[in-house]
C-alpha cells in the first residue's frame, strides 16, 4: 500500500507525458488517454479511502521515502485530512477534464493544456501528501510553473499579463518560503513534518521560528490569495480557462492553505500572538474579497475575488485556532469544512461559468444577462453552488460557517472580537449579495438586446452529455455533502483534525437550533439590504437607451498592483539598490582618498629634492660653477641652471630605458646574450 502514494504522485506525471505525445498524432485519441489518466487517479484515490476509513484518525496510515532524489529525497505520508484532500483533488480533476473537451473543442494549444493539466496534478498530490516541508517546497514550485501555463493559455495580452503577475507571486513567494525552511532546518536540524512539533515547542528562542515561520507564511500566503499577496487572483482567473480556474480557485489555493496549517499546528500550536496575525490577515482578506466582488461586474472575476473572501474565512478559522488554545475544536472543525466546502463549491461555480462562456463567448454581466432564462438545469447546478457558498442553511456552507461562528463566540465578549463577529457577518452578508447578483442577471433578468435574449433562449444544446454529468455530478455531491451535516461533514472533519493535533472531537453541535440560525439569517439580511440599496440603487445606471446597466465605480487607480507593487518593485527599489550599488562601488576609493588626506596624509622629507637625484644635483652644481658665463659691464648674460638640465635628462634616459625594456627587441636580445654566456660557459668547461 505504501507504494500507492508514490502512484498517486508521479502516475499523472507519466500520463501527461503520454497524452501529450499521443496528442502530436491524434487529438481525439488524447482526449481519451487523459480522462482516462483523471479518472484512473480517482479510483484509485477513493480505492485507498476505502481501504482505510475505519482507521482515518491515526496520525500515519501510510509513508514512502524515495532517498536520494533531490538530494534529501522525497518523504510521502498519508494520514485523514490528506487522504481527504487526495479524493478532493482527484475528484475535481476528473470532472474538470471531462468539461475540458468540449470546453475547447474550438481553442488552440490544446495539447499542451492537456499536458501541464495533469502535470499540476501531480505536483498537487505533491503537496498534499509530502511527509517533510522540503518535499513540500519542491512540489509547490512545479505546482506553480507548471499552472502558470494555464493563465497564459489564450496567450493574450490580458492573459499574458495575468500570468505574469501570477508568475511573479509566486516565484518571490516561493523565495522568502525557502528562507525560512532554510532557519528552520538550521536551528531544529530537520524539516520532517512529524517531528516539528515536539522539536518547536522545547526550542528556546521563538523569535527564529516566528521569522522562519513568517517567511513560510509569505510563500503559502501567496499561493492562497492572502491579503496582500492576493493580487493574482482577481486578473488570473478572468483570462484562465473556466477550467483551470475551477482548480486554481478549489484546489491550488487550498496547498496555501495546507501549508499554513503545517506550520500553524506544529510550530505555533496554540500561539496567541501567531494566531492574532493570521486572524488580521484573515479578517482583512475576508472582507475586502467581498467587498471587490460586490463591485465587480465580470462573472469569473466576481467569484475569483469570492475565492479570496472565503480564503479570509479559512484563515479566520486558523487564527481562532491559535488563540482558543487547547479548547480549539469548533474552529479546527470549520477550518477543514471550509475548506472542503469552498473546493466544492467552486468547482460548480466555475464549470457553470465556463459553459456560460463556452456559449455566449462574454463574461460582462451586462453580456450575458438572461442567459440562463430557459435553461433550468444549468440554473438549480448553480443556485446549488451559490446557496452554498452564501451560507444557507441545508447546504455545506451554512455548517462550516456557523462552526467558525461559534469559535469566535467562544473565545470571548471583548471589543475586539466582537468587531472580528460583526465584520465576519457583514462579509458573509456581502456573499449573499454578490452572488444574489449573479444569479439574477445571469438566470432571472432579460438582457436588454432582444435579439440576444431570443438567441440565448433558443440555446437548447449548451452542454453535451459528458459536460452535463462533469456539472450535475458535483454540484449532486455538494448538495449531498450538505445535507447531511452530522453524518459526513462530522466525520470528515474528525478524520482530518489530527493534521493539527486535535486528539478530542468536541461536543456536538446544534446546527439547525435558533441561536445557530440567527446568524445566518443575519447574514441573509445583511446581503437583501446591500443587493437592494446598494447594488439595485447605485450599482446600476440607465443606459442611453433607457435600460439598466452593471457599472463598477471601483477606481481604476486603487489597484494595488499597480499603485504599490510595480512603482515599488520595478521603480523605487530598483532606484535605491542603484544608489546603494555605487555607493558600494566607490566606498572603497573613497575610503582610500580620505585616508591619504588625513591620517595617511603625506609630509615632505626634510631634504626632498624639487628634482632629480643626489648625482644629477651634484654633477650639475659642478657644472654652474665651472661653465658660468662670463658678464660684461653694464649686461645680463643668459644663464643655464644644469642642475635642472641633467635632471630632465635623466628622467629622459629613464622613460627611454622603461621603453627599451618593454620591447620585443630587448627581450631578444636579452635572450641572446643569455644563449650566448650558456654557450661560452658550455665550450669553456
Amino acid at each position: 500500500m505504501n507504494e500507492l502514494l508514490a502512484v498517486l504522485v508521479f502516475f499523472p506525471f507519466i500520463g501527461g507525458l503520454l497524452s501529450y505525445t499521443i496528442g502530436r498524432k491524434n487529438e481525439s485519441l488524447r482526449d481519451y488517454a487523459a480522462k482516462t489518466v483523471t479518472v484512473a487517479e480517482f479510483i484509485l484515490a477513493a480505492g485507498i479511502a476505502l481501504c482505510y476509513r475505519g482507521s482515518l484518525g491515526s496520525p500515519v496510515l501510510a509513508q514512502i521515502r524515495l532517498p536520494e532524489i533531490c538530494g534529501f529525497g522525497l518523504h510521502f505520508t498519508l494520514d485523514g485530512f490528506r487522504v481527504i484532500y487526495g479524493l478532493i483533488a482527484a475528484l475535481m480533476w476528473m470532472m474538470v477534464t471531462l468539461l475540458s473537451e468540449e470546453y475547447f473543442l474550438h481553442h488552440q494549444n490544446r495539447n499542451r493544456f492537456y499536458l501541464f493539466l495533469l502535470l499540476t496534478l501531480g505536483a498537487t498530490m505533491g503537496v498534499f501528501l509530502s511527509a517533510d516541508l522540503f518535499t513540500t517546497f519542491i512540489f509547490f514550485e512545479i505546482m506553480s510553473f507548471t499552472s502558470y501555463v494555464w493563465v497564459a493559455q489564450e496567450e493574450n495580452e490580458p492573459s499574458l499579463e495575468a500570468a505574469a503577475t501570477y508568475l511573479a507571486v509566486a516565484v518571490i513567494g516561493g523565495l522568502v518560503m525557502l528562507m525560512g525552511i532554510f532557519i528552520l532546518y538550521h536551528e531544529l536540524g530537520t524539516l520532517e513534518i512529524s517531528q516539528l512539533f515536539t522539536l518547536a515547542e522545547a526550542y528556546p528562542d521563538k523569535g527564529l521560528l516566528y521569522a522562519a515561520g513568517a517567511c513560510m507564511l509569505v510563500g503559502f500566503g501567496a499561493k492562497a490569495g492572502a491579503f496582500p499577496l492576493h493580487i493574482w487572483l482577481p486578473k488570473a482567473h478572468p483570462v484562465a480557462p473556466a477550467p483551470a480556474s475551477a482548480l486554481l480557485s478549489g484546489i491550488l489555493t487550498k496547498t496555501g492553505i495546507f501549508g499554513i496549517l503545517l506550520i500553524s499546528g506544529n510550530l505555533f500550536l496554540h500561539d496567541g500572538a501567531w494566531g492574532s496575525l493570521i486572524l488580521g490577515i484573515g479578517v482583512l482578506t475576508m472582507f475586502g474579497g467581498a467587498l471587490l466582488a460586490v463591485f465587480s461586474i465580470d462573472l469569473k472575476r466576481t467569484l475569483a475575488c469570492s475565492s479570496m473572501s472565503q480564503i479570509g474565512f479559512i484563515l479566520v478559522g486558523i487564527g481562532m485556532q491559535g488563540l482558543l488554545g487547547e479548547e480549539n475544536a469548533l474552529a479546527v472543525h470549520g477550518t477543514m469544512l471550509h475548506m472542503i466546502n469552498h473546493s466544492l463549491i467552486k468547482l460548480v461555480l466555475f464549470m457553470a461559468a465556463g459553459v456560460v462562456f463556452m456559449n455566449s463567448h462574454a463574461l460582462d454581466l451586462n453580456e450575458i444577462r438572461g442567459f440562463g432564462r430557459k435553461k433550468p438545469l444549468l440554473k438549480g447546478i448553480f443556485l446549488v453552488g451559490a446557496l452554498a457558498i452564501g451560507g444557507i442553511p441545508f447546504f455545506g456552507g451554512y455548517v462550516s460557517k456557523t462552526l467558525l461562528h461559534e469559535s469566535i463566540l467562544e473565545y470571548g465578549s471583548g471589543w475586539l472580537i466582537r468587531a472580528v463577529e460583526y465584520i465576519f457577518l457583514f462579509s458573509g452578508g456581502l456573499t449573499v449579495a454578490y452572488m444574489t447578483k449573479l444569479f439574477a442577471a445571469i438566470f432571472i433578468e432579460k438582457n436588454p438586446n432582444g435579439e440576444l435574449q431570443r438567441k440565448y433562449d433558443h440555446m437548447k444544446k449548451y452542454m453535451n452529455p459528458q459536460s452535463t454529468a462533469a456539472l450535475a455530478g458535483s454540484a449532486g455531491i455538494l448538495l449531498i455533502w450538505g445535507l447531511f451535516p452530522h453524518s459526513i461533514m462530522d466525520k470528515a472533519a474528525e478524520a482530518g483534525q489530527g493534521l493539527v493535533h486535535l486528539e478530542q472531537a468536541g461536543h456536538r453541535v446544534a446546527y439547525f437550533s435558533m441561536e445557530n440560525l440567527s446568524g445566518a439569517l443575519i447574514s441573509v439580511c445583511i446581503g437583501a439590504l446591500v443587493y437592494f440599496v446598494v447594488i439595485r440603487g447605485f450599482l446600476m445606471k440607465k443606459s442611453s437607451k433607457g435600460t439598466a446597466v452593471y457599472i463598477n465605480p471601483w477606481p481604476q487607480w486603487l489597484d494595488m498592483e499597480n499603485l504599490i507593487y510595480r512603482p515599488v518593485l520595478l521603480h523605487f527599489l530598483p532606484f535605491i539598490c542603484r544608489i546603494a550599488c555605487r555607493i558600494m562601488d566607490s566606498f572603497v576609493d573613497m575610503a582610500v582618498v580620505v585616508l591619504r588626506k588625513t591620517i595617511y596624509k603625506d609630509s615632505p622629507l626634510p631634504h626632498e629634492r624639487p628634482e632629480g637625484n643626489a648625482y644629477t644635483e651634484t654633477a650639475g652644481r659642478i657644472l654652474n660653477f665651472l661653465l658660468r658665463p662670463r658678464r660684461r659691464k653694464g649686461e645680463d648674460a643668459p644663464k643655464k641652471d644644469y642642475v635642472h638640465i641633467l635632471a630632465v635628462r635623466n628622467e629622459v634616459f629613464k622613460e627611454t630605458n622603461k621603453i627599451i625594456q618593454r620591447s620585443l627587441s630587448f627581450g631578444l636580445m636579452l635572450f641572446g646574450i643569455g644563449l650566448c654566456l650558456t654557450l661560452i660557459y658550455i665550450i669553456w668547461l
